[in-house]
């Protein structure tokens, strides 16, 4: 993927315009003139052009060659051809059907009919569609349409820098060169990255949108295709070069009937109470924009690249999973997920089918203890890396949950997402899970509602370790479990044929020696740095250095939110990744369970005794 810096660069280059500057001097200016083409083309002044050319970027310390062919016939009819060592994408887009062809998987996902105006891939003002408020690249599209060279010239040479150099024939602009051959030709180079771009105003033939001789045609709801990479490319923008609406979004509290929305330290924090309709539907209310960005990440953004990855529609393999994960999802964790999707105005086959997302891909941990800490208390860490490319952070929250019937709980979540993958209960059980292998092994009960039935009932570690015996299980997961009103720990390798305990101090081949009062689990190179960590400070351990046993590297860069619990106070310390930083270079903020619990029931009996006096 290019550096943000130098997509946003050809960015700029190309749309930061002021009309009224430098226009009718009547001298001709060559950067003015170099540029003039691109403007024309981008700013929507030439109905037909071809942009062709290549992007080469280094990627995790390897050159990579990215080849682009843009055509656009027309205000409705457009070709995109994209090309790389290891994936290819081609999209047609006509009048009345759209084609999205993967030729390294030889299918080609095809649709025909009417598509929504909001979110059609028709050229004629796809800008407004692809940009969202919630990126730094939106501030840019109304100039695009305005572009005028004269201008953009005495912009860049005014404010950027921008100065010529004869002997190389480039201009310059900090660390950015970039020079003009022929008419319409630009060569851009930064760093290491080069991009050769040709515009042109002649464009071959059409070739119809449904004709791919030798590749397996898949038929879609035109809509459905559309949708998909205009969600995906907007969501992407935003988590590439996100706005002060991501970055810095106002903290401003709110409640509804049966759930209110609190900053604390900077991190949301939802609390909700009452039937799983009444939990569903706050929890929707209050977080309506948030759980449609992690929709869209999950679905849009991320579904788009891993249906180019494995040539198979993204949708329908989460639909498939779904289908046979339903059967072991409770009734009222069901409920609770289709009254959140009334809230959301989405179809709530799509939340559901989104809500065992975890499931279709594949951490670090520890708890010590007794001996180990400085206190005798019981520490339960928990780090989760995963997946920070797609933004997930974004809809970061804490959720504080008093379900009727249910024991009361903590979960360390994401917006739109009811399932667990790092919590704490009021009876002091604690759990975190590390994924595995398996992808595929569906037939049981999906992680994160085990995770989440373990924080609603159970009270006592052995009820923890019975649930997942006695359970259906998919894939492969690791876990840690811990009960801190008895200082119990244990560590949890289970498959949907087998499940192992590692118990406090016991040896184990994969994960070492066994260390006293303490339960560790990671890998690599990240499970020796824990070690030695445990070991060094064993004995002295609290929620400072539990912190710290936490950091990089035994964090990762995906490292998407980190948690300490200390079940027996019941507090939790948390921290979220940003757009910049992963989570364990972030602060972190203390919660209080008991607390957020009482200003819960607070509320519910408020609401109580006026019902009862009438």
């Amino acid at each position: 993927m290019m550096n943000l810096r130098h997509s946003l660069f050809i960015i700029v280059l190309l749309s930061l315009v002021s009309p009224s500057l430098g226009a009718g001097s009547g001298v001709v200016d060559p950067l003015a003139e170099g540029l003039r083409p691109f403007l024309e083309a981008f700013g929507g002044r030439q109905t037909q052009f071809e942009l062709s050319g290549t992007i080469q970027v280094p990627i995790d310390g390897k050159e990579q060659t990215v080849t682009v062919q843009l055509v656009r016939f027309d205000d409705e009819a457009f070709d995109l051809a994209l090309t790389h060592d290891e994936y290819a994408l081609s999209i047609r887009r006509r009048h009345e059907t759209t084609a999205f062809a993967l030729p390294l998987h030889n299918v080609v996902f095809i649709g025909s009919g009417q598509v929504s105006s909001n979110e059609s891939l028709k050229p004629d003002g796809i800008a407004s569609r692809l940009l969202s408020p919630g990126s730094k690249v939106a501030m840019f599209a109304p100039l695009i349409l305005q572009a005028d060279p004269d201008a953009i010239s005495v912009t860049l040479k005014a404010f950027a820098g921008a100065v010529f150099d004869p002997e190389s024939n480039y201009w310059s602009a900090g660390n950015v060169n970039f020079g003009f051959g022929s008419k319409g030709w630009i060569n851009i180079q930064s760093g290491k990255a080069d991009i050769k771009l040709t515009v042109k105003s002649a464009v071959p033939k059409q070739e119809a949108a449904s004709n791919w001789q030798g590749m397996q045609p898949v038929s879609l709801p035109r809509d459905e295709i559309e949708r998909q990479l205009v969600r995906g490319v907007r969501r992407a923008f935003e988590i590439l070069a996100p706005s002060p609406v991501l970055t810095n979004p106002p903290q401003s509290s709110r409640k509804v009937a049966h759930g209110e929305l609190r900053w604390i330290g900077g991190q949301r924090v939802a609390l909700l109470s009452g039937s799983p309709e009444e939990v569903g539907r706050a929890h929707g209310e209050l977080l309506k924009a948030e759980a449609g960005r992690c929709i869209d990440s999950v679905l849009y953004t991320f579904g788009t690249a891993q249906t180019i990855r494995t040539g198979r529609w993204f949708r329908s393999d989460l639909d498939a999973a779904y289908k046979r994960l339903a059967p072991h999802i409770p009734e009222r964790h069901k409920r609770e997920t289709r009254a959140m999707a009334a809230a959301l105005d989405l179809d709530p086959k799509l939340v559901e089918a989104l809500n065992v997302f975890p499931e279709l891909f594949h951490c670090s941990g520890f708890a010590v203890f007794g001996k180990a800490t400085a206190d005798g208390k019981l520490y339960h860490g928990r780090v989760l890396d995963y997946m920070t490319t797609i933004g997930l952070q974004d809809s970061a929250t804490t959720f504080i949950v008093n379900a009727d019937g249910q024991i009361p709980f903590a979960n360390v979540g994401y917006a739109g997402f009811i399932g667990s993958v790092s919590g704490m209960n009021a009876k002091a059980i604690s759990l975190g899970e590390m994924g595995g292998k398996g992808e595929g092994q569906w037939d049981g009960v999906p992680m994160a509602t085990l995770m989440r039935r373990a924080l609603e009932e159970c009270s006592t570690l052995d009820e923890v370790m019975g649930l997942w015996k006695n359970s259906p299980r998919t894939c492969e997961y690791f876990y840690v479990f811990a009960d801190g009103k008895t200082n119990q720990a244990v560590g949890v390798s289970a498959l949907p044929e087998s499940i192992e305990f590692i118990h406090p101090g016991q040896s184990h081949p994969r994960l070492g020696e066994g260390i006293e009062d303490a339960v560790v689990l990671s890998a690599g190179s990240r499970l020796e740095k824990l070690r030695e960590r445990v070991t060094q400070k064993h004995g002295q351990i609290d929620a400072e250095i539990g912190r710290w046993l936490m950091s990089r590297p035994v964090a990762m860069s995906s490292n998407l939110h980190n948690v300490l619990f200390v079940p027996a106070d019941g507090i939790l310390y948390v921290a979220n990744a940003d757009h910049k930083r992963p989570a364990a270079e972030r602060p972190y903020v203390k919660l209080k369970l008991r607390e957020l619990l009482r200003s819960i029931e607070e509320v519910q009996t408020a609401k109580r005794e006026p019902a009862q006096q009438k």
